[in-house]
């Protein structure tokens, strides 16, 4: 009886080994949406030689898997859907509920994680129960949740899935992207939306660029040594925590109290514990190989990126490491220059304007980027303002602009130069569109400085789309600055609505 057991499992086992189940990567599957107009890549694994068929809305393609992974190309789509896609080999997957839309990658590092649902510590998303129960009415946007996870290598499939917004499901949306997809879908005649959803909380740039993209770029160097020196380092800070680990555990209780004192409670990966191993922490890459890496090659129009609080020490070093992260997504898809769209970080009381500059200056440099800014909605003691529909929909702005050819205003004055006239500057803006504006009686926040560079208060003016800077005891100019403060007071726009960026015009 049990050589019969035996020898039947042993089948079953040979029989599994010989006959493995085909599967596409789980990007492919029940909800999903697919980029329309483009070639669209579909993947995943099978056995050796096994003949893979894909069929999908009169489209049939056939491949041979090699080394258990298969791989075809669809032509591009049309708009439409629901469709069904079927997927033959040893076995056959059918995949419903398709449709063919724009599909969006939603990047970066908590404001952008902040989901649409309450947060055990964030405020509430400002008019969360009407947005919630908005929510119903956009079916036609779907979500894919990558997994927080970090790695050393490179990772194949994230093993999520298509979730269809309703007010239950939207809770885990993505917020800014939920309001970016809203916003466009209704602009387009409720046009398919479907959001990659890959961001994790306190995460810098270098988490998300590729080792190989920070070790090509000599001013970047330096991140990859830091990375292999804290590999050696680490059985050291295990043994120093081991050494501490009473002391901290005592300061957290202490905190907690004074936290519970005022009403709140510390959030929980603030306790002590021991080190990770810096393999885990996503550090040079490990977020690019377990998070961004396993989407690639899907087809996506493009991406919208909230981050920047995390390389706030750094704005220097951010102004090469942003554009080269998004040169390296670009060269990794191979897909083209495709839109890039980033929110310019929110007034914080701890967020120091050079990295709002740092910012400014990629965009400048890098071809097919967007930058909204968002100086009308922060919160001076808050790094998470929970007002995130502004940003979602200003963001759209800039997709209409760039990915979809619109003629819509997407930013607001953006500095271009000066001419000393006097005892005056006189400011020249791109993004001018309709006209400049000042909300309130005058122009705030602007300061000069003369030849000893100590810059005083100013006196500014609009005059047609220029703007007049002066000061009392200020006869020869030399430089002005705009809103270069943690939490700037910018109350200059364009009649679009749309508010201009801190500047300064002495550009270290």
């Amino acid at each position: 009886m049990k050589f019969t057991i035996l020898l039947s499992s042993l089948l079953f086992i040979f029989s599994l080994n010989a006959f493995p189940r085909v599967a596409p990567n789980s990007l492919f599957s029940n909800n999903m949406v697919l980029q329309q107009g483009v070639d669209v890549p579909v993947w995943g694994t099978a056995n050796d030689n096994e003949t893979v068929t894909v069929e999908f809305c009169g489209q049939k393609v056939s491949t041979v898997a090699m080394g258990g992974k298969w791989f075809v190309k669809l032509n591009p789509l049309k708009y439409g859907g629901p469709f069904e896609m079927t997927i033959k080999g040893n076995n056959t997957i059918k995949i419903t509920n398709i449709l063919v839309g724009e599909v969006w990658i939603c990047s970066g590092q908590s404001n952008m994680a902040r989901t649409l649902g309450l947060h055990p510590v964030q405020k509430p998303i400002f008019d969360y129960q009407k947005e919630v129960t908005d929510a119903a009415n956009y079916s036609q946007i779907r979500q894919f949740a990558v997994p927080l996870r970090a790695s050393a290598n490179k990772l194949g499939d994230v093993n999520s899935k298509w979730v269809v917004c309703d007010t239950n499901s939207v809770k885990n949306f993505c917020a800014v992207g939920y309001f970016f997809a809203r916003s466009l879908s209704k602009n387009f005649k409720n046009v398919p939306i479907g959001l990659l959803f890959s961001a994790w909380g306190g995460t810098p740039a270098e988490k998300w660029t590729s080792r190989a993209a920070l070790e090509g770029n000599d001013e970047l160097k330096s991140i990859v040594a830091d990375y292999e020196k804290s590999i050696l380092d680490y059985p050291a800070a295990v043994e120093k925590f081991k050494l501490d680990k009473d002391s901290l555990l005592e300061k957290w209780r202490a905190d907690s109290l004074r936290a519970i004192v005022k009403k709140y409670n510390l959030p929980a990966y603030l306790r002590p514990k021991t080190p990770l191993r810096p393999e885990f922490t996503g550090d040079c890459g490990g977020l690019f190989n377990a998070m961004i890496s396993p989407l690639i090659p899907f087809a996506i129009k493009g991406v919208i990126w909230y981050q920047g609080e995390n390389n706030v020490s750094k704005p220097k070093q951010y102004q090469t490491l942003f554009p080269v992260m998004i040169t390296d997504w670009r060269k990794q898809w191979n897909m083209g220059d495709f839109p890039f769209l980033f929110v310019q970080v929110a007034p914080f009381k701890n967020l120091t304007p050079e990295i709002r500059e740092a910012q400014l200056l990629s965009w400048k440099k890098t071809a097919n980027t967007a930058m909204t800014v968002i100086v009308d909605y922060g919160d001076a003691n808050d790094i998470h303002p929970n007002n995130k529909k502004p940003v979602g929909e200003r963001l759209a702005l800039s997709a209409e602009a760039l990915a979809y050819n619109q003629k819509v205003a997407y930013s607001g004055p953006i500095y271009s130069s000066m001419e000393v006239k006097g005892n005056t500057i006189i400011l020249s803006f791109d993004y001018v569109n309709k006209g400049l504006v000042v909300k309130g009686e005058t122009l705030t926040d602007f300061v000069i400085a003369g030849s000893d560079k100590k810059f005083v208060p100013a006196k500014a003016i609009i005059s047609a789309d220029k703007v007049i800077v002066s000061a009392e005891g200020i006869t020869n100019p030399v430089a002005v600055r705009m809103g270069w403060a943690n939490v700037p007071n910018v109350n200059l726009f364009n009649k679009d609505g749309l508010p201009a960026s801190p500047f300064r015009t002495d550009i270290e």
